[in-house]
């Protein structure tokens, strides 16, 4: 199979990597990509966003499958473009995609479906707004109704800051506040069947303890020791079932990879928020564990495939992920500097490092272009083992002025 991944970020070398772990893969090729997926793939310089461009070089290269990572293409249409040409992709249409493009759109399927998620209100002046933050109370939780890179949530205890981000976004979602650990679980969907991942959790807040402010994820781990017996099933039956069913009932099939944000609260389960594509950074920890080629699986979510899949196989113990941001991310983050030692970061037993905000600067040296830098994975049999490793890694990265957060799954390997 020639496969073509569509992304240059930390999801798009993590899914790289894992088509170059498949043997069915034979060639693998990746746009715009970055300097680490260049290492396992040809990368090729395009507009994602722009359909012709993608099925264009989909065609050149006699891609037998397209991956699309990122939000931006699939909200705008690319993978429509794709299947138009006969080209296998995987990803939703524009309509479908429309889970992740419009948080308003997300809350009207889920309440069609009798899908349980927070009480929420749509608001598009600033005197709806003032309304729903007074009926829901603190904390408050504001979101651009668009697509904002991971960064358009805003939980806060401020008022005003609330109503500021609520002004700066224009339309929004404000929401009832749900307590309880978040839960990622990522979902393969070919318009009918679908077939549960791994779920994982990801840690928003840019410090320790969960301090400062939300980010596009500072870093995640896999598998959950202390997920509740059941919740796969539970979430399946309760949320993404009637979701997929609801969305064929519209005459928009789903066929993709279904994000599903979930909140464990003192009331149920709670859905956060749908995605229409891989998280970012649970990507790199789930796909660490997966055993069963993920190519066939992509490949299966467009051509109806997935009722043949009984079941995954995943690799023992735990992984966890941990990214490097550069100097005042999630502000305007530094670009251009220099990143040395990615060398003996990889070198370090069961870690490796995938490029997420990386550039080339000449021939061969590597430099910073984005907020999230580097993805640094760490495996073992383990969270503790697998945590050791990641942080033994990261402290080998050279860049001025990055940091990481020193608390990824600390309390799940410590058992709490």
């Amino acid at each position: 199979m020639k496969a073509l991944v569509i992304g240059g970020g930390g999801r798009e070398h993590a899914l790289t990597r894992a088509l170059s772990l498949d043997p069915g893969v034979t060639s693998l090729h990746c746009a715009p990509g970055n300097p680490g997926i260049s290492e396992l793939a040809e990368n090729h310089v395009i507009n994602v966003t722009d359909g012709l461009a993608v099925t264009e070089l989909a065609a050149r290269i006699g891609a037998e499958l397209v991956a699309i990572g990122p939000e931006a293409p699939l909200v705008a249409g690319v993978a429509d473009e794709l299947r138009r040409r006969g080209i296998p992709v995987f990803g939703p249409d524009l309509e479908a995609a429309r889970l992740e493009g419009s948080k308003a759109f997300a809350k009207e399927v889920m309440e069609a479906a009798g899908v349980p998620t927070a009480k929420a209100k749509v608001c598009r002046t600033a005197a709806q707004v003032t309304e729903a933050l007074n009926t829901f109370g603190a904390p408050y939780v504001v979101k651009n109704d668009g697509l904002a890179a991971g960064k358009g949530v805003v939980v806060t205890t401020d008022f005003q800051v609330a109503e500021q981000h609520a002004r700066e976004c224009g339309r929004v979602v404000i929401e009832e506040y749900l307590d309880g650990p978040e839960v990622s679980l990522f979902v393969l969907s070919d318009g009918r069947n679908v077939v549960p991942l791994l779920p994982a959790q990801d840690f928003k807040r840019a410090g320790d303890g969960d301090a400062g402010p939300n980010t596009g994820g500072m870093g995640a781990y896999a598998p959950l020791p202390w997920a509740p017996d059941g919740l796969v099933d539970e979430v399946m039956d309760t949320v993404v079932r009637p979701t997929i069913a609801e969305m064929a009932r519209r005459g928009t099939p789903y066929q993709g990879l279904l994000y599903v944000g979930l909140a464990l609260t003192s009331k149920g389960v709670r859905v956060v928020e749908f995605n229409a594509r891989f998280g970012d950074p649970e990507t790199q920890v789930v796909l660490d564990r997966l055993a069963t080629p993920l190519g066939v699986l992509l490949q299966a979510t467009d051509t109806g495939g997935l009722a043949g899949v009984s079941g995954l196989d995943w690799h023992p113990g735990a992984a966890v992920t941990v990214v490097v941001a550069a100097e005042n991310y999630p502000g305007e983050p530094a670009k251009g500097d220099l990143i040395g030692g990615l060398d003996a970061a990889n070198a370090v037993e069961g870690a490796y490092v995938l490029h997420a905000g990386t550039a080339w600067s000449g021939l061969s040296d590597v430099t910073s272009n984005g907020g999230r830098v580097l993805s640094v994975v760490g495996s073992g049999t383990d969270l503790a083992e697998a945590r050791t490793r990641a942080y033994a890694s990261a402290a080998k990265i050279e860049l001025r002025g990055s940091f990481y957060r020193n608390d990824i799954a600390e309390k799940a390997a410590l058992g709490q």
